[in-house]
């Protein structure tokens, strides 16, 4: 039996997993589960799946979950902050940590977990992308393993042979994203400056955190998974490309030398790359709907549009300088899509606040973790400065 730490349990991925979890209570048991400020909702899922440890980054909602627990004669202890993100991470009685709290956030615990020698189960992306080779280090150091969860990363993943994180595999001539295009595929790029967070939010095919929503509808997420790929199986720059996929049908595509090109395809539910995850390398059942391509019809591609997704643009060009760019870029949009989100930016000048930032910084080698989170950590502050400047300055 599996012994399954989730962090970020509040969100759809984490969700999404304990949806897979309750399905097979023979084979998976919840040893910790971690959230930031939903303490209810944390608070149900600690009643239902009885965890031996709940954490909250939330000191106010972790005294409230503390006292909805004992009410309810539940033994679950309550941790609180980002130290005990990374001790329920490490937990002795786990050996399987999915990692899903959005952004810089979650990077910390998903090292602690590498480094304890889980199975790590990744759906933060920015993790890799901010310290992609900090992290494959602390997982062949600590001896664990690392799998994707991503749509298209888990896909890629199922079409390539068995090997190692950060290993290329032999044959393969270069890999293809799929992206949905998001909610703004089809609108003029005029009318791009006057859409609203809600707008941003209505993707077409999944249902997302608001974050990577907004990212998802400026393709940034699409560079995000372009830089992930490239670390997580060994790939040049160049040998990752994106292509427009609205259907979202085809979760990625690996081309060999030979000619062939294997995909992988199945309907847009996070349940099955979770589930792959889950039992890999064994199969089980994950709730969703069978594909049925006779009612689909239509699959259709093409390529993106890079005037248009300038953020696409920005992060194939962080990819080819690595470095400390992919974490400078990573920094910059975190802080431009909160500052659309909250109304301080419209959604166009999100591209420019980064591209901004990424002028002003030079790329640096990453030896340490430190050198990761000075280059976040000074992005954020030129990305806040370039928000906060007189209108028109970035417009």
């Amino acid at each position: 039996m599996r012994q399954l730490v989730i962090l970020g349990s509040t969100g759809s991925i984490g969700r999404s997993t304990l949806d897979v979890v309750a399905r097979h209570p023979d084979r998976f048991r919840i040893v910790a589960l971690a959230a930031a400020q939903r303490w209810e909702e944390l608070l149900a899922q600690c009643l239902a799946h009885r965890p031996d440890v709940a954490v909250l980054m939330d000191p106010d909602g972790a005294r409230a979950l503390a006292a909805g627990l004992k009410a309810a004669g539940s033994r679950t202890e309550v941790m609180v902050g980002e130290g005990a993100l990374a001790e329920a991470a490490s937990l002795g009685a786990a050996d399987t940590v999915m990692a899903a709290i959005v952004g810089a956030a979650g990077l910390a615990s998903t090292l602690a977990a590498a480094r304890a020698g889980k199975r790590v189960l990744l759906a933060n992306k920015e993790a890799l992308v901010m310290a992609g080779r900090l992290l494959l280090e602390a997982v062949a150091t600590g001896g664990g393993e690392l799998l994707p969860i991503d749509s298209e990363h888990n896909a890629i993943f199922q079409c390539l042979p068995p090997g190692r994180p950060g290993v290329a595999a032999k044959g393969v001539r270069r890999v293809w994203l799929t992206a949905s295009g998001g909610p703004f595929l089809r609108l003029p790029v005029e009318r791009l400056e006057h859409v609203t967070p809600a707008e941003a939010c209505a993707h077409p095919r999944w249902v997302m955190g608001r974050k990577i929503s907004v990212d998802s509808a400026t393709l940034m997420n699409k560079g995000l998974e372009l830089i992930e790929a490239q670390l997580l199986f060994g790939l040049a720059p160049g040998s990752v490309e994106v292509l427009v996929h609205p259907e979202s049908i085809v979760h990625s595509l690996v081309e060999y030398t030979d000619g062939s090109t294997l995909a992988q395809l199945g309907n847009p539910d996070m349940r099955t790359p979770i589930a792959h995850a889950l039992a890999w390398p064994e199969r089980i059942e994950s709730g969703v709907e069978s594909l049925d391509l006779v009612r689909q019809g239509v699959l259709r591609f093409e390529a993106p549009d890079r005037v248009k997704f300038r953020c696409l643009a920005l992060a194939e060009g962080a990819a080819r300088c690595g470095g400390t760019t992919p974490a400078i870029l990573n920094a910059a949009n975190e802080v431009a899509v909160a500052a659309f989100l909250g109304g301080r930016l419209n959604f166009t000048s999100i591209a420019t606040v980064i591209e901004r930032v990424l002028e002003r910084l030079t790329a640096a080698e990453v030896a340490s973790l430190e050198d990761v989170l000075g280059a976040d950590a000074h992005a954020r502050r030129l990305a806040s400065e370039a928000i906060d400047a007189p209108a028109g300055a970035y417009a």
